[in-house]
């Protein structure tokens, strides 16, 4: 069986920008279920920047693999949160970059003057708080789809 390619279903990558608390919620559950190694996580300061590099559930393509009988998809996506002014993390292994970490949520807690975190919810009660002065997240699929190790869509309790 060969990979999935996005002309299988007509469909483009993902580029998405969310500069309001609506957006970040429509990308957040595109991203739900992303895993990563922790390792691919980058704080550019100098660029007042914070990159991750995800393995993505294509929640856009579940129903369409569903109705057609074949095996859900994951794409491999950069998420880069701009004007960063500091990165702060509960529950995230620091020492171990090898650990898989796990997405459930993106939300944005506003502060003063457009200022705010963006609020990364992992599995296992782990958060990274990314503070920023005004909310602007990218999502950007960078691989071609490929058919997800499990062949199932994730499931929570």
């Amino acid at each position: 069986m060969s990979d999935a390619r996005f002309e299988d279903g007509g469909e483009k990558p993902l580029r998405l920008i969310a500069r309001d608390g609506e957006d970040l919620q429509v990308m957040s559950a595109l991203v739900q279920d992303a895993v990563l190694p922790a390792s691919e996580m980058r704080f550019a300061r100098k660029d007042r920047r914070f990159a991750l590099l995800l393995n993505r559930f294509r929640w856009e393509d579940a129903p369409g693999a569903q109705r057609r009988r074949r095996d859900f998809e994951r794409v491999q996506s950069v998420m880069v949160i701009e004007d960063v002014t500091g990165v702060r993390s509960q529950g995230v292994p620091q020492a171990d970059t090898e650990t898989v970490l796990s997405l459930l949520s993106v939300t944005f807690v506003q502060g003063e003057d457009g200022t705010g975190e963006v609020m990364l919810t992992l599995a296992g009660d782990g958060v990274i708080a990314v503070a920023v002065e005004t909310l602007e997240v990218l999502l950007k699929d960078v691989t071609r789809p490929y058919i997800a190790p499990s062949r199932k869509a994730p499931r929570h309790d």
